[in-house]
């Protein structure tokens, strides 16, 4: 592994714990204006003091809102967005270069499992892979089970989530991104079949938060690298709580009760 690549890596994952909890606030042009991101600048701002490993935004954002907090938090380009009207479609937005240039740890790109545009889809980001390793540039791949041949009932089977982050891993992948399949079990299959770090999606806004602090405990108890969250994050009341109570179980083991605990402090 190149020194680079290495070093990026250490800035993505908690140098105790060896994992990562990233907050994404790249929903807009997939999803809309969505509510809470509208003054994205003050997002970026509460987000960054909170302290996360990461946080996931395009190269837009990055250019006009980070500044303040360059170096201070790890940043991930996301190079890669569907939209409202073609929500298979995952078409490139930014390259490696633009990644280096930003200073980001590194690249993001979704893939849409299942999908006809898969095949495209994995021929860039096999090409991602290939140049960002000569610059010594870590990956991160959305891989989701999500395309119109995959009913939406069946999206968060184990079967087709595992199908989803082989993809990314056979294509040289360091950080694949996916569905929580439900259980600890499952997804503890998931991460046992496939040869790079596996985190976990906070999936659509949850009313109750004990009931996500549990989720994500089960997550850790799989085994999984960490967490990427978005609007369970940015649109609670209190994003520094979340936050902080994240930090706790997934960098400190923390129970939910203990979690919740430093969330309501």
């Amino acid at each position: 592994m190149l020194v680079g690549k290495l070093i990026r890596l250490n800035r993505l994952f908690n140098r105790s714990s060896g994992r990562m909890v990233t907050i994404a606030i790249d929903h807009t042009i997939s999803y809309g204006v969505i509510p809470d991101l509208e003054n994205i600048q003050k997002v970026v701002d509460v987000l960054a003091d909170a302290g996360p490993d990461a946080i996931m935004m395009h190269k837009g954002i990055i250019e006009r809102c980070f500044a303040p907090h360059a170096g201070k938090v790890g940043l991930i380009l996301q190079s890669a967005a569907s939209s409202p009207y073609q929500p298979d479609m995952e078409l490139p937005t930014a390259d490696v270069s633009e990644a280096v240039a930003l200073g980001a740890d590194a690249i993001s790109v979704a893939i849409t499992i299942g999908g006809e545009d898969q095949p495209r889809q994995a021929e860039r980001l096999g090409k991602v892979v290939c140049e960002a390793r000569v610059v010594g540039m870590p990956v991160v791949a959305h891989c989701y089970p999500k395309g119109r041949f995959i009913p939406e009932d069946e999206r968060f089977d184990v079967e087709h989530v595992l199908y989803a982050a082989r993809v990314g891993a056979e294509l040289g992948v360091d950080i694949i991104k996916t569905y929580y399949t439900g259980s600890p079990e499952t997804f503890a299959r998931v991460v046992d079949s496939v040869p790079a770090k596996v985190v976990a999606a906070g999936g659509p806004k949850v009313s109750d938060l004990d009931q996500m602090l549990s989720t994500v405990k089960d997550i850790m108890d799989a085994g999984a690298a960490g967490i990427t969250y978005g609007r369970n994050v940015w649109q609670d009341p209190n994003p520094k709580g979340v936050i902080a109570a994240l930090r706790a179980i997934v960098h400190e083991n923390a129970t939910p009760a203990e979690a919740k605990e430093i969330y309501d402090s």
